[in-house]
């Protein structure tokens, strides 16, 4: 029995080192891919990115995988982006142990700043994404901003629909 509760206690100290080892991992994956946006490296965000990976957000709509989203990717820097900055950025990790969602899971907060090859903006904004780690790469991702913000910082105003009066 005395050597009962020191083995309980070694085996809950090596289990937390263990997640903390997977979070260290999965914190390094996603600065690792927001580093590769910042510097428009495709190479390494393709290497991050599993081959299954399935991206949403930030519209409820909005989906992707890993062909489109590094299309995508290349065609904002090459046409539209002069300059995406993450700054201000802030990622921790967790375990969820069971459910449909159980696995590795990385949360990223960042100040976002976007400026464009047309001049117009910067934009700022706000932004929550949450990546899924499998195997050292980012199997899924939830992204959330608002839209509507951005769209206020480049001019455009939302206005209610017309209303049409009804011929009798």
């Amino acid at each position: 029995m005395k050597f009962f509760l020191p083995l309980i206690a070694l085996i809950y100290i090596l289990s937390a080192c263990d997640q903390t080892a997977n979070h260290d991992a999965s914190i390094a994956v996603v600065d690792q891919y927001l580093q590769a946006v910042d510097n428009n490296d495709y190479e390494l965000m393709e290497s991050l990115l599993a081959d299954h990976y399935v991206g949403l957000g930030p519209s409820i709509d909005d989906s992707t995988n890993k062909e489109l989203a590094l299309a995508s990717w290349k065609w904002n820097s090459e046409n539209l982006y002069e300059d995406v900055q993450y700054d201000r950025t802030q990622t921790f990790a967790s375990t969820i142990e069971e459910g449909p969602n159980a696995g590795e899971w990385a949360y990223n907060w960042a100040h976002v700043t976007l400026t464009f090859k047309d001049g117009s903006g910067p934009v700022e904004l706000l932004m929550n994404a949450v990546y899924k780690i499998e195997d050292g790469q980012i199997a899924r991702s939830r992204t959330f901003y608002n839209e509507a913000e951005v769209w206020e910082q480049l001019g455009y105003r939302i206005f209610p629909p017309l209303e049409v009066p009804q011929s009798e």
